[in-house]
């Protein structure tokens, strides 16, 4: 049986807050690499929104073009986006998926097209 490095009694080394921001930051900074566009762009996150829920949706981002920022609304990422307890590595593919989509938001492009070739099939 594996268990974390840190063993049971004591605090991992990063809290899952951490995880999501570093996250964020990690694949908005591997975007900017790509697109120029987004040099100026401002990656914000915040727990939640005022107003996340609606009809027929429940609101992940936000993409403001006058500011040029976009803000993750955490909680509503986490919680409806959320794997089965301990497939991290799943849940940072999908907050990595927001980070596409909202950025292609900003953009006006499709996510896929935003890393050419980083998806390529062998």
């Amino acid at each position: 049986m594996r268990s974390p490095v840190t063993g049971p009694h004591l605090e991992p080394l990063r809290t899952r807050i951490e995880e999501f921001d570093m996250t964020v930051a990690s694949t908005a900074a591997y975007l900017r690499g790509l697109w120029p566009e987004l040099e100026h762009v401002t990656f914000q996150v915040v727990d939640a929104p005022a107003e996340a829920i609606h009809d027929d949706h429940v609101d992940r981002w936000k993409v403001d073009h006058d500011e040029r920022r976009i803000v993750f609304f955490r909680l509503p990422i986490v919680r409806f986006l959320r794997t089965q307890e301990g497939e991290e590595k799943d849940e940072k593919l999908l907050i990595e998926s927001c980070v596409f989509r909202a950025v292609a938001d900003f953009l006006g492009r499709d996510p896929w097209e935003l890393a050419p070739g980083r998806y390529r099939h062998f």
